[in-house]
């Protein structure tokens, strides 16, 4: 049986101390999504949506905790760490050592674990084209440079494609690193310009219309999505067990996390009101050079991560075709083109939905909901159910929590393709 996650988890071989495991939580989660948050204060209204973003994020760090949890009584059944490494092992072994009559779904829930990871990763994989394309013509329209925002994306396609070709993830860690650094100045610099002359809050709307709220939950969501990290950074920390403790690694950083996305999509919303766009940065004043260089620096801190987020679904999809086309004649030749087509496939989605923020709404809303909130309650209640464990309150938490994402999962989907129709008949 091949195991589901475990032959592609970001491995290094020295064991991460408390404050490391803390920044690559922070990589995780603090990407494109933070400079969406604006636009999806926009949909929830400036004073309901911070005390729903903390809600929902209270939910998706419970739900990590689950996974976690699920993950250590499951390596504990099977005695096999490398079976139950990733969220996808994790689901399968929950399956596998659950009530019987629920065994034989096994293979099939990892499937469909992975089959969402992929599109979550892959669909961030497009949003990092639009995000980076748009930014980058604002910058080089100033400078005279005119050209289309799909030419853009044709221009950025040669160096993210040549990321994608680096296939030992121990290259990546160095430009990692620089990518969290340059996002965390873009976040700071960013925070510093709109604080100036904020307008009263008066002047905003208190609470949206409530059938914009699902494209609110579809951006937070998307940008609370951490959950595919968990278990890779957990097993690779020194303490593992300092990982999910009160003060733990998860608990800290995601607090710092959650701050910082209420602070910026409070702001950006108040500053920019209705005109906020579907990233902050593209609001900033381009002919000043401190805009232009906030621009710069997170394009190219998502241009860094593109290669990070896409190694899961190759590491995932590979293996698949190898089994059912291989072995190939020059394998590292056949990985660079699928990897090649793959990258290419992103890059036309991407040009086919020019809208930033309703394609962010539309990944959140479709992947990252399952994955952050709808397969963790479920593989509790499995587990429970084995142990004999299963409260009523086990049960009624996690029946809300599913509810809540696929009430999210539906609206947010059909809400963010209703508004890609229009933005497309326009």
């Amino acid at each position: 049986m091949e195991n589901g996650n475990s032959e592609h988890e970001i491995s290094v071989s020295h064991p991460t101390s408390y404050l490391e495991t803390m920044m690559h939580l922070f990589k995780g989660n603090v990407g494109s999504g933070i400079f969406a948050l604006g636009d999806g204060f926009k949909h929830a209204g400036l004073l309901l949506a911070p005390p729903l973003t903390i809600f929902l994020g209270i939910i998706c760090v419970h739900a990590q905790h689950i996974l976690v949890r699920c993950n250590e009584e499951v390596t504990r059944r099977v005695n096999d760490p490398v079976a139950t490494s990733g969220f996808a092992g994790t689901v399968e072994m929950c399956f596998a050592t659950g009530p019987l009559a629920l065994r034989k779904y096994s293979v099939f829930m990892r499937k469909v674990v992975n089959v969402f990871l992929c599109i979550t990763q892959l669909g961030f994989c497009c949003v990092y084209f639009v995000f980076i394309a748009t930014n980058m013509k604002q910058v080089l329209d100033v400078h005279g440079i005119e050209m289309d925002v799909h030419q853009h994306m044709a221009v950025i396609l040669i160096p993210i494609m040549l990321s994608t070709w680096i296939r030992n993830l121990k290259y990546l860690v160095p430009v990692s690193s620089l990518a969290n650094f340059l996002v965390i100045a873009g976040y700071i610099a960013t925070m510093y310009i709109m604080c100036h002359d904020l307008p009263p809050i008066r002047e905003r709307d208190y609470v949206a219309s409530w059938h914009d709220l699902p494209l609110f939950f579809g951006t937070v969501i998307y940008s609370f999505e951490g959950i595919t990290l968990v278990l890779p950074l957990k097993n690779e920390m020194k303490k593992p067990n300092n990982f999910n403790k009160p003060l733990g690694v998860l608990n800290v950083g995601m607090v710092i996390v959650g701050t910082m996305f209420v602070a910026m999509g409070f702001i950006s919303y108040l500053k920019y009101g209705d005109a906020v766009a579907g990233s902050v940065t593209l609001n900033l004043e381009t002919k000043e050079v401190l805009p232009q260089c906030i621009k710069i620096a997170i394009s190219l801190s998502i241009l860094f991560t593109y290669a990070l987020q896409f190694y899961v679904p190759v590491a995932i999809m590979w293996p698949q075709m190898v089994n059912q086309f291989g072995p190939f004649k020059w394998p590292i030749v056949a990985e660079t083109v699928f990897r090649s087509a793959l990258c290419f496939l992103t890059f036309i989605l991407a040009e086919a939905i020019p809208q930033l923020g309703l394609f962010i709404s539309l990944v959140g809303a479709v992947s990252s909901t399952a994955l952050a909130l709808i397969f963790p309650p479920i593989i509790e209640m499995v587990v429970c159910w084995q142990n004999a464990s299963l409260g009523i309150f086990t049960i009624a938490k996690d029946v809300m929590i599913v509810v809540i994402g696929l009430l999210g999962f539906v609206t947010g989907t059909y809400e963010s393709l209703t508004s890609i129709i229009q933005a497309f008949s326009k």
